[in-house]
């Protein structure tokens, strides 16, 4: 993954032996035995996965788009099938799928990797699909002030796929606009058929 993977979650670190010691007493709990070769090392490499997939906590998503460059483009600019992995915040299962951004520039640009570097920054936390939407389109016109921003988010949760009701296959699909994105259809459709190439 590129962008967050720079980051770490340091509140995890700094707790590394309490991290570990309670993923150790919950496998206890749930009826495992902690001694058997298999578990041994199980708390200390969950301990360095949530380092790693709760690393968005390590950085403030308006920092990571960086450097914008005034560019005179007020032209549609589309990011798309950027991939992302989250967490989700009741059941603390994973879900995943891609985020595809759009904006309209007002004379500033972001570099096109600070745009994945920003969807890192907010799926790598416990999240609902719905806020990382959201979030991305709200940083993007609080930082960049484009005309308009359209952003799609697909995906898959295991919370609904592998437990509960069970649907395996199914696409939860969010999408927010802000700006001239609001006020045109056309606009919104020009978006959603270029997703399409």
């Amino acid at each position: 993954m590129a962008g967050a993977k720079d980051y770490s979650n340091k509140q995890v670190s700094d707790n590394r032996e309490q991290v570990e010691h309670h993923v150790r007493e919950i496998l206890k709990l749930i009826g495992e035995n902690v001694e058997r070769e298999g578990l041994l090392d199980t708390p200390a490499r969950v301990t360095r996965m949530y380092e790693e997939i709760f690393s968005g906590y390590a950085v403030d998503p308006r920092d990571v788009l960086g450097v914008t460059f005034d560019e005179q483009h007020e032209e549609l600019v589309i990011v798309k099938d950027i991939v992302y992995y989250s967490q989700c915040e009741h059941h603390m299962a994973p879900f995943f799928g891609v985020a595809h951004i759009g904006y309209i520039p007002s004379g500033k640009i972001a570099g096109l990797s600070k745009l994945a570097r920003l969807v890192d920054a907010v799926s790598r936390r416990l999240q609902v699909q719905e806020r990382i939407t959201s979030q991305i389109a709200d940083i993007l016109e609080e930082v960049l002030k484009p005309h308009g921003v359209m952003v799609v988010v697909e995906g898959e949760h295991l919370c609904m796929c592998a437990r509960g009701v069970k649907k395996p296959g199914s696409k939860t699909v969010t999408s927010a606009v802000r700006g001239q994105f609001r006020q045109s259809s056309a606009l919104r459709s020009e978006f959603l058929e270029l997703l399409k190439r």
